[in-house]
């Protein structure tokens, strides 16, 4: 497996982001609290509780932040690489659940909790499938990484 530069990095992340994302999009739907996740961000930006968070805001804070993860997760790939002199898939296998866990812990801690207008008791389902969804995004992104980078 080829270690990416910063240039080939920062092309790669986006696109791994954005097929990422669409991978989520397939699951998102079918969990109970699965498109709750967006909408959270949407109203922690506007200010709004989450039933009333802008709908299209909501879809591009989820679309950037996919393409941003993206970015992230190749550059955590390439850190594995260069801090561990490993490639292939087992890059990939380390960085993974640490993408993982900077997702869920990100959304957890600051923009959940910031959240108007939940009911305590969604939360821990909210949490869930943001979880699930996570890590439907992680291992897709995965896939396209090592896919990209010839393993």
């Amino acid at each position: 497996m080829a270690t990416f530069s910063l240039l080939a990095g920062l092309a790669l992340g986006p696109i791994v982001g954005l097929l990422a994302t669409l991978a989520m999009d397939r699951v998102m739907p079918r969990l109970p609290e699965g498109t709750t996740a967006p909408r959270v961000a949407a109203g922690v930006l506007t200010d709004t509780p989450v039933d009333r968070a802008p709908e299209r805001l909501a879809t591009w804070v989820h679309y950037v932040a996919g393409g941003g993860s993206g970015v992230l997760f190749v550059g955590l790939v390439s850190a594995v690489q260069l801090g561990l002199g490993v490639g292939g898939a087992v890059a990939v296998a380390v960085a993974s659940p640490v993408m993982l866990a900077l997702m869920v812990g990100f959304f957890a801690l600051v923009p959940l909790p910031r959240a108007r207008g939940l009911p305590r008791q969604r939360l821990a389902t909210i949490r869930r499938d943001w979880a699930l969804s996570a890590a439907t995004y992680v291992v897709a992104a995965g896939v396209l990484v090592a896919v990209a980078a010839g393993v």
